[in-house]
């Protein structure tokens, strides 16, 4: 008798980010979707858009962004007119359908999609602001093995302040490291990410958060 193989069981991400907006648990602004403080405090969002601005317009000719994990697009809609082609990626299904009703440019483009399972779009920067710190390990590995299709990784995380043990494990969807005194750090181990440049482009500290949002730049 044939022995019946095992089914790999999905990571519960889709389900628990679904949650997350539908509760509203990273608070509200009246509107049907709310990615929370990181997408919208302007102590957050305009070192970040300012950081990332200075990248894109550097380039003599304008490269293709892909926003992996891009939430209510508050702060992507001010990155589009500096790219080539922008693709903003996120794994709601309702919010991408908002989005694509809410956020018209010929360069713009969405997508719902698993960045953990599913291939991603093709470019030349990734963009992953804030996200991989809701994410388990397996997920996050899953994540950088496909990270060296680009040239840039422009990674955004919510990290203790001062030194701290990095990269312990968390089940997806239930808060960040942060509440475990720990970060993320691709460098470290088990992910040990291989660049050939690194570059931090903001932090920012804020009685609002604990922790500090650090915004780094690798080159690939």
């Amino acid at each position: 008798m044939k022995k019946k193989e095992k089914t790999k069981k999905p990571w519960p991400t889709k389900k628990a980010m679904e949650q997350i907006y539908e509760m509203k648990l990273w608070g509200s602004d009246n509107t049907d979707f709310y990615s929370g403080i990181g997408s919208h405090h302007p102590e957050v969002v305009i070192p970040y858009v300012y950081a990332l601005t200075s990248f894109l317009t550097a380039f003599k000719n304008p490269i293709v962004v892909c926003d992996l994990g891009c939430g209510d697009f508050n702060v992507g809609k001010e990155l589009v007119r500096h790219s080539k082609r922008y693709v903003a990626v996120d794994i709601v299904t309702n919010l991408i359908e908002r989005n694509k009703e809410r956020f018209k440019e010929e360069n713009l483009e969405f997508h719902c999609l698993d960045i953990a399972t599913d291939n991603l779009p093709s470019g030349d920067c990734v963009l992953l602001r804030q996200v991989l710190q809701h994410l388990s390990n397996a997920e996050i590995q899953s994540i950088v093995n496909k990270l060296a299709d680009f040239r840039y990784v422009i990674l955004t995380e919510h990290l203790p302040k001062g030194a701290f043990i990095p990269n312990k494990e968390i089940i997806s969807g239930q808060g960040i490291r942060l509440k475990k005194q720990s970060g993320v750090n691709l460098l470290a181990p088990p992910f040990n990410l291989e660049i050939k440049e690194e570059k931090q482009l903001a932090s920012v500290v804020s009685k609002n958060f604990k922790g500090v949002i650090t915004t780094t730049l690798y080159r690939l």
